[in-house]
């Protein structure tokens, strides 16, 4: 039994950094501000898949009719403005 437990906890251990750094995290649950985040996938115009600076992936979703993501690539480092879980306005920091 104790050995068996403490082959729980290190297997715990091991794995307990692998699932934070797949951990997916609401856009509605991040606050209101400015951001630098990489990009995973491109959904559509509208929505994009990141990684944010913590290791946190989210979809993001334009807030407005000029937020495009057409326009950026998988891996791009892009700064976003968030408000109310929406980006509002976006700057590709990535040189083409």
């Amino acid at each position: 039994m104790k050995r068996t437990l403490s082959s729980l906890v290190v297997t715990l251990c091991l794995l307990g950094p692998l699932a934070a750094g797949a951990a997916s995290v609401s856009s509605t649950a991040i606050p209101d501000g400015t951001y630098t985040v990489k990009v995973e996938k491109i959904v559509d115009s509208k929505h994009v898949q990141v990684v944010m600076d913590n290791g946190s992936e989210t979809t993001l979703t334009a807030g407005r009719s000029t937020v495009d993501f057409s326009k950026v690539q998988p891996s791009d480092q892009i700064k976003v403005s968030i408000i109310q879980g929406t980006v509002m306005v976006y700057l590709d920091l990535t040189s083409h």
